[in-house]
């Protein structure tokens, strides 16, 4: 569905949804965790506008 909207790549601050796979969400540029957590809404709204369907939220941290 992510990328059925074309929402891959999309960015907000230094976080984005992968180019290669839109399940994944990157930080490419010094992502705060508030923009991780913006494009993560920005992607709930659309899918549930578009589909109806409410996404859950699945996270992993993968540190140092």
């Amino acid at each position: 569905m992510i990328e059925q909207l074309g929402l891959k790549g999309h960015a907000v601050g230094g976080a984005r949804v992968s180019p290669m796979h839109a399940n994944f969400i990157e930080n490419f540029a010094g992502a705060k965790a508030s923009d991780v957590l913006a494009l993560v809404d920005l992607i709930s709204e659309r899918v549930r506008e578009a589909s109806g369907v409410k996404l859950e939220l699945e996270m992993r941290i993968v540190g140092e």
